[in-house]
């Protein structure tokens, strides 16, 4: 499997320059992972299907999945673009390549665990900031349009937004220099992680049943339906911020209430 991979990347480092393997392949990887991902679940509502495992009965017209598509493609070649490109002298600077040897996989799972805790880390605190009252009124108000999110309302945000929340996901890699193939990686991961948050389904395969400090899409569906002075559940990935400072408690207070009226509906039964 190995030996496959690294084929496969001799052949894009000899048919691709470093600038276009990591400005224009990056691009490229981004859009291709979150319109694949994301794109599923706007014909999953539209149709219907598996909607026993809707978080929300509210169905998004398609008036509205359109303007989020039509503001996702201008946003990104406007925004995430010119950002991938003004990144890439940094990334340079602090160590990234793109040769072989392909660093080993206990390196990569490291350097994006270390993404994973950093990433949390700062978007927590600037989504906080965000839900501060003139700043949520002008800048964050837009990625809260959707009350009722799908997969790609994950970046649908004010620009400003997206360079500001965007910086989190960016400065690890960016203290590390890591290989090209683990930024890349950690760009997927991301990618589908936050596509899930905001799916608006919870399935019985959710990552969320099986890991306890993985938020997913229950948990940030509760903080699109509420007001931004109430809402709570700030976290990105994993929820351990909003446990420690205490700013998901009204989410538990009502999974609480909701699992005492299911034991009771199933004793009366």
């Amino acid at each position: 499997m190995a030996s496959v991979i690294e084929s496969c990347w001799l052949y894009l480092i000899t048919h691709f320059n470093d600038f276009q393997l990591s400005c224009l392949g990056s691009f490229f990887l981004h859009e291709s992972a979150f319109f694949l991902s994301g794109l599923p679940f706007i014909f999953l509502e539209r149709a219907g299907w598996l909607s026993k495992y809707k978080i929300q009965t509210k169905i998004n017209s398609p008036e509205a999945q359109g303007k989020c598509i039509t503001r996702l493609v201008l946003y990104h070649l406007c925004v995430n673009l010119p950002l991938i490109i003004a990144s890439y002298p940094v990334f340079r600077f602090m160590g990234m390549k793109s040769s072989l040897p392909l660093p080993s996989w206990k390196v990569i799972s490291t350097q994006i665990l270390f993404y994973f805790i950093v990433e949390d880390f700062i978007f927590y605190w600037g989504h906080r900031i965000l839900h501060t009252k003139w700043l949520y009124k002008h800048v964050h108000s837009i990625h809260h349009e959707y009350a009722t999110p799908f997969g790609l309302t994950s970046e649908y945000a004010h620009p400003a937004e997206i360079l500001f929340l965007g910086f989190a996901t960016i400065v690890g890699p960016a203290i590390t220099g890591p290989h090209l193939i683990t930024l890349w990686l950690w760009m997927l991961v991301r990618v589908l992680e936050t596509v899930e948050a905001h799916c608006g389904y919870h399935f019985p395969w959710s990552l969320s049943n099986f890991l306890p400090l993985y938020g997913g899409a229950d948990f940030h569906d509760y903080h699109h339906r509420l007001l931004y002075t109430k809402s709570g559940n700030y976290s990105s990935t994993f929820v351990y911020l909003d446990w420690l400072f205490g700013t998901d408690k009204g989410y538990r207070t009502l999974k609480a209430l909701k699992s005492c009226k299911n034991e009771a509906e199933g004793k009366q039964i």
